[in-house]
C-alpha cells in the first residue's frame, strides 16, 4: 500500500514516516506540509492512502480532498 502524509507539523508528519516505514506492505511515497503540496504529489506518484490533516495553511485538508 503507497501513502502519502499530509500534515504541516514536522514532528507528526515525520513520526508516522517512521512508524508506518516499519511496516512490510506499506510504503511512504512521500510527506507534504500542506494541501497544496499533497495535490501536486498525487498527480505524479500513485498514492493508496492519503493521511490528511484538516487544518493546514495554504491549502486546508477538505480543500485538498476536493
Amino acid at each position: 500500500m503507497k501513502v502519502l502524509i499530509v500534515d504541516d507539523e514536522a514532528l507528526i508528519r515525520d513520526s508516522l514516516k517512521l512508524i508506518l516505514g516499519l511496516e512490510e506492505d506499506i510504503e511512504v511515497v512521500g510527506t507534504a506540509k500542506n494541501g497544496q503540496e499533497a495535490v501536486e504529489i498525487c498527480k505524479r506518484e500513485v498514492v493508496d492512502v492519503v493521511l490528511l490533516d484538516i487544518r493546514m495553511p495554504v491549502m486546508d485538508g477538505v480543500l485538498a480532498t476536493k
